[in-house]
């Protein structure tokens, strides 16, 4: 369930009568150039994942050493997103954006040189993890909320779709080069990729004529303040809708997400080794392209409340079938259909939020927002691994199969407004 979100405005244009395509979007030369640099830093990043997941089970043999990672790379996140959201729609989005890409450049580039130099402890790489997660939570808001100001309306949506193209992609791209590199070379030349992916977005957003300020709306001010923090969680508190679904999203990633013990699945229990784990990994962004596209040719859910549920169950059941399998084409099978599953909800998710979201709140909706389709799997990773080093990975990967469809039932009785929503309707 945790899949980048692009959450966006709608900019009021003139409509010039230009013939739709599936690539409508790529026509306008700013985003064509975020889009390019974000389908190259993004494989990067992707990489990197896979690669400190690795590099960690190397060093320790450790699931909780593993979980561990998660917990870095969220607590960040929690901590800082909030102050990043408020940050987001007062400052010059442009320059948030350089500033936050140098900041993990620098830190994948220092990853990188400690790992050629010979790193035998984890406590450099949870250390450039966590900041490079702080840099994220203000990343994430800036970038979200400029993209409208570079597609005009009748491209939205297919831009939408584009940004989630790339990061499906990515994930698909990402582990299975991750995969081949580690087994010839190991994870310092994976770092040094990502650090050096990084670059492209820079240079992307160099090239960009749009200038990255916030654009008022009302009477509204741009500032950084609690007051300005309290007015976006307000607003998110008081939106019934909003607060069931991110809830949802949290709670069945939390107990669901078995991406943190692919490693010893690899290695223990399917035995396919660092090749193996590379395909494993880009499974779920397989089936995620696979909905993505099927999702960016028109298909229409008008029932969209309870099709977030199914979603959700779906997601369980197949980490349940992924627990037990020993196949490994039937792993890979299942944790294609998480993929997929995730991508229909996120996008689902992400509609319902934009149609109720003011266009001056959504850096801070966004914002707290990251707490939660960010903050579940990554705090799940690390019960993930919890459980395992008490039970064993199959017995973590089951339970949280199970917690998740369990979530899914309580929703289906408690999250009305959740249930009843549908395609045009209101979300009170």
């Amino acid at each position: 369930m945790s899949s980048s979100e692009p959450s966006v405005t709608l900019s009021a244009e003139p409509v010039e009568e230009i013939r739709p395509s599936s690539f409508s979007a790529l026509r306008h030369r700013d985003f064509r150039l975020l889009w390019i640099g974000q389908l190259v830093s993004v494989t990067g990043s992707q990489m990197q994942l896979v690669a400190i997941n690795w590099h960690v089970y190397l060093l320790t043999r450790s699931p909780l050493a593993l979980g561990g990672v998660g917990l870095v790379r969220v607590l960040p996140i929690i901590f800082c997103s909030l102050l990043g959201g408020v940050v987001a729609d007062a400052v010059n989005r442009k320059r948030l954006i350089l500033a936050t890409q140098t900041v993990m450049l620098v830190c994948a580039g220092l990853l990188a040189w400690l790992t050629a130099a010979g790193l035998s402890t984890i406590w450099p790489i949870y250390l450039l993890t966590a900041i490079a997660s702080a840099a994220v939570a203000f990343d994430n808001p800036a970038r979200q909320a400029m993209l409208p100001t570079l597609v005009p309306v009748r491209d939205f949506q297919n831009a939408v779709s584009l940004g989630i193209l790339v990061f499906n992609s990515a994930i698909v791209l990402g582990p299975a080069i991750a995969g081949l590199l580690l087994k010839i070379h190991g994870p310092a030349l994976i770092y040094g990729l990502n650090a050096g992916s990084f670059v492209a977005v820079v240079i992307a957003l160099l090239l960009m004529r749009a200038d990255g300020r916030v654009k008022i709306e009302s009477n509204e001010q741009a500032r950084i303040s609690l007051s300005a923090l309290r007015d976006g969680l307000s607003f998110v508190w008081r939106t019934p809708i909003i607060v069931q679904t991110m809830t949802l999203d949290f709670v069945a990633t939390f107990f669901a997400s078995a991406t943190a013990l692919l490693p010893i699945y690899a290695a223990e229990i399917l035995k396919v080794g660092a090749s193996g784990l590379g395909f494993l990994a880009a499974a779920p962004g397989a089936g995620s392209i696979v909905a993505s596209l099927v999702l960016a040719r028109g298909a229409v859910i008008r029932k969209q409340g309870k099709a977030v549920l199914i979603s959700v169950v779906v997601f369980g059941a197949s980490t349940v079938v992924f627990g037990v399998s020993r196949w490994f084409w039937l792993s890979l099978l299942m944790l294609g259909v998480t993929g997929a599953s995730d991508t229909v909800s996120t996008v689902l998710r992400q509609t319902i939020r934009q149609l109720v979201t003011p266009d001056y709140l959504r850096g801070r909706m966004t914002s707290v927002n990251m707490i939660f389709f960010m903050g579940g799997p990554q705090l799940g990773e690390f019960e993930a691994g919890t459980v395992a080093a008490l039970f064993g990975a199959t017995v973590s990967v089951l339970t949280g199969g199970a917690g998740c469809l369990l979530a899914a039932a309580v929703a289906a009785i408690w999250a009305k407004s959740l249930v009843n929503y549908e395609a045009g309707s209101s979300a009170d």
